[in-house]
């Protein structure tokens, strides 16, 4: 990949004397010097960049806080930079593992469980190298009772927690906390997904803010718990927040970070987690700062309204969304009421607003596979695979014909047959019974 001009290396080095600002991206492609188109919510600001040699690409160790948005991503997604690019890519890995390690085979003793233990997982699914120690698996329970293969709705594996090596630790310039969440998988999980009603969160008991509203199916699959399972005790958030405590407290005097990220669903888990932590002030290290909380959310859905966007924000939670434009699960829920529909000519605030859903952070679009192809508009292989293709930049140029090498390209990979099926087969049916 070409090397980033002066002034872009420059944006990395000099970002606290930049105002902040929202930026969404529309980009044909991720690679080198793409033709992008950028909205702002607020005026560009013209900042004086000093001289950096082109040749003079800094380490992420000396700009992960960058790379993590601590200041919005601004000049590193137009065009992408290649250590955001990068990161990108390695944690969507991080989350693929969370699949190929999901027994899906009904007549296995580990039937919706993970296949492998935590200390050979990441071995067994190809990552040896990642650089990450699996601390604790994660299980959630979706709160609906329908028939499954093995009797009624139970506790099933969503994701894992895991912390950077001492090895890695020089690499990425500090400690990464990491929790990676797969996403829907079962008929649970979906009928969970679509159930689209808002409810007020009340995660802090202290300050249970009514205006702030989430995704009720998401919700529950955070906060229900499953008393009959062998493999967890408590839900999915007590799970979580007990382990993530843990070890900012066991890391309490290093350098530290909290990485959530999950594709589909397991990206509206990562989001409800990251607010959930800020919320309760649970992201501080031994010196009482602020241990900073990014989410990477892959193909996600909105979450919460306006309010629980706002509040996000307000915490510090940084999101930053990596979507497919033809992807309807980006558009879901509130395909009507969003945050496009709560304001009328920009000025006065229609009633409904409270009840509009809203994405949350910067988004990163990707604009591929226009043919009809549910097999790939939502498939996270799909997006990792293309945010690796050096010819993507020119798909939509060349028209068919390079979606049809890209398809190639894809083709050749080494993804799991079942996934193929099962996200054709979902995607399939969302987009007819919504007529998207």
């Amino acid at each position: 990949m070409a090397l980033r001009l002066p002034a872009q290396s420059a944006s990395l080095l000099s970002r606290e004397a930049r105002p902040r600002r929202r930026t969404r991206v529309l980009a044909s492609s991720v690679a080198a010097a793409p033709a992008v188109v950028t909205r702002h919510t607020t005026p560009a600001v013209a900042v004086k960049h000093s001289a950096v040699s082109a040749v003079c690409r800094p380490s992420l160790a000396s700009v992960w806080r960058e790379i993590q948005g601590a200041g919005d991503w601004e000049d590193l997604v137009e065009p992408l930079d290649p250590l955001l690019r990068d990161e990108i890519v390695r944690y969507g890995e991080l989350v693929v593992a969370c699949y190929k390690a999901f027994d899906l085979d009904p007549a296995s003793k580990r039937y919706l469980n993970c296949k492998y233990g935590k200390k050979s997982m990441l071995r067994e699914v190809g990552m040896a190298d990642a650089g990450y120690e699996v601390t604790k698996y994660v299980y959630a329970t979706p709160d609906i009772s329908i028939p499954t293969q093995t009797g009624t709705c139970c506790s099933r594996w969503i994701g894992y927690v895991a912390v950077s090596s001492d090895e890695a630790v020089r690499r990425l310039g500090r400690r990464d906390i990491l929790v990676s969440f797969r996403g829907t998988v079962t008929n649970t999980e979906w009928i969970a997904n679509l159930m689209s009603s808002l409810t007020a969160a009340r995660l802090d008991p202290h300050d249970p803010r009514p205006d702030v509203k989430v995704e009720s199916g998401f919700l529950s699959l955070y906060t229900s718990d499953d008393s009959s399972s062998k493999f967890s005790s408590g839900s999915c958030r007590e799970q979580l927040l007990s382990e993530v405590s843990r070890l900012i407290n066991k890391y309490k005097d290093e350098e530290l970070s909290i990485t959530l990220a999950g594709h589909s669903m397991g990206s509206s888990l990562a989001l409800l987690l990251g607010y959930d932590l800020a919320e309760l002030g649970l992201n501080r290290d031994g010196s009482r700062r602020e241990v900073p909380i990014t989410v990477y959310s892959f193909g996600g859905p909105r979450v919460g309204n306006s309010g629980f966007k706002e509040r996000c924000e307000e915490l510090g939670v940084k999101v930053l969304r990596v979507v497919n434009v033809n992807d309807p699960v980006t558009k879901l829920p509130g395909v009507f009421l969003n945050e496009n529909f709560k304001v009328l000519a920009e000025r006065y605030e229609l009633p409904w607003s409270s009840s509009c859903y809203a994405h949350v952070g910067v988004e990163l679009a990707l604009d591929f596979f226009k043919m009809q192809n549910p097999v790939c508009v939502h498939d996270l292989d799909a997006y990792i695979g293309l945010l690796k293709c050096p010819k993507v930049a020119e798909v939509k140029k060349n028209g068919a014909d390079l979606v049809s090498k890209a398809m190639k390209f894809l083709n050749h990979q080494s993804f799991d047959a079942w996934r193929w099926q099962d996200a054709a087969m979902q995607v399939g049916n969302l987009v007819q019974s919504l007529g998207i």
